[in-house]
């Protein structure tokens, strides 16, 4: 499958900065820029079209499915111009995790089926992962698919499904042998939302409003054709998008765009005129860049097609717990608004309401693999510490 040619892009990294910098201030509507709470699929659809046609959907993908083929570093650069406009949109899963997981597994008919409709906005995709009882331990999972001729019938349910409400496709691990250990048996499966059976509830969080979902499958019937690799052998993939999905969740972009924004209320309220809070943010900002570092050189192991290893729960605790902390400090730069449902307006034209970040901020470091799942990991695989 090949996809025809985007544009060429400057080489050297200063001319590609200035060249992303005057394209996004030029196109990204103002009206988009930083929103008090991230935009839904729905609300993104028409930015998303933009740069679907300027070619720059898929920065990480290679250039003849469609990508940027950025480098490690380009991708950075990317990110950090998408931030310095106010870009805040959720992950597109279809991008982020799918599109690279039907490269590296999926058949040429799935790839010029999928790639080109991920890339254009056709297909939005949800991830179908986690389950009650089967969250951090994914591999407990319960949702089965059986084998009824030339489809499979797939009963069970998901839950913390993010945007599974505007959604129209999802990918789905499923229980194909119940005889195997856990971590064999499983399958990858991808449905339209839209298939007989199908049941979404939605599910209000703190801030009021609803990012996740529960989906409910009853007896959902799929061609066998739906099936990403091998059957039985979907934890390899499984294993794969995870850690995918830890370099995604531990991207220092997380806390890089927060504290992006305690800094233009730092401002607005003179506090870098303190000592004491100028230090406290000089500190944050240090470590964001250390974990842009790190964030780096993960990515170029993928970029050159190899697996991330155990190695990579390293970043997503520590940057899912700094964004933590940068969000605790701007509730408390705030003062009396903190902990309210204020919006501060800002000199910039922008707006900020410190809450919604901070709400954000406190299920990262469950999602995706909690905290202590994490650093059990990292003691075993890396450190070989026993486990008793």
């Amino acid at each position: 499958m090949t996809i025809d040619a985007v544009e060429s892009l400057p080489t050297g990294d200063d001319e590609f900065r200035g060249h992303v910098r005057t394209w996004l201030e030029a196109n990204f509507p103002v009206e988009m820029r930083f929103p008090t709470r991230r935009h839904t699929f729905e609300q993104s659809l028409q930015w998303h079209k933009a740069l679907a046609k300027k070619g720059w959907v898929a920065p990480g993908w290679p250039q003849q499915y469609g990508g940027m083929g950025l480098t490690a570093y380009q991708q950075v650069m990317f990110s950090e111009e998408m931030d310095r406009v106010g870009v805040m949109v959720l992950p597109n899963f279809g991008i982020t995790m799918l599109g690279p997981l039907l490269l590296g597994y999926g058949t040429e008919a799935q790839r010029v089926e999928y790639l080109p409709k991920i890339l254009s906005g056709e297909h939005l995709w949800c991830q179908g992962y986690s389950e009650p009882g089967a969250g951090s331990d994914l591999a407990s999972l319960r949702t089965t698919a059986e084998l009824d001729g030339d489809e499979y019938v797939v009963n069970g349910q998901k839950t913390w499904t993010t945007m599974a409400q505007q959604a129209n496709r999802i990918f789905l691990l499923v229980r194909t042998d119940k005889d195997a250990k856990k971590q064999r048996g499983i399958s990858f499966l991808l449905l339209p939302m839209d298939a007989p059976g199908i049941t979404v509830r939605e599910i209000d969080n703190i801030g009021g409003y609803s990012e996740f979902c529960e989906v409910f499958f009853d007896n959902v019937r799929i061609p066998k054709t739906s099936m990403v690799g091998e059957v039985n052998q979907g934890w390899t993939m499984a294993k794969a998008l995870l850690g995918a999905e830890r370099i995604l969740l531990g991207s220092p972009k997380l806390a890089k765009f927060p504290l992006q924004r305690l800094q233009a209320l730092a401002n607005e309220f003179g506090l870098f005129d303190d000592p004491v809070f100028k230090a406290r943010f000089v500190c944050l900002a240090m470590e964001v860049e250390d974990m842009g570092a790190l964030y780096v050189r993960l990515l170029e192991v993928l970029r050159r097609g190899e697996q991330l290893g155990p190695e990579v729960s390293i970043l997503k605790v520590a940057v899912t717990e700094l964004y933590q902390r940068v969000t605790d400090l701007m509730l408390e730069a705030a003062g009396e608004f903190g902990g309210t449902e204020a919006v501060i307006p800002l000199s910039d034209g922008s707006t900020l309401k410190p809450i919604n970040p901070y709400y954000l901020s406190r299920p990262s470091t469950i999602y995706g693999g909690s905290s202590q799942v994490q650093r059990n990991i990292l003691a075993k695989a890396v450190l070989g510490l026993p486990s008793k």
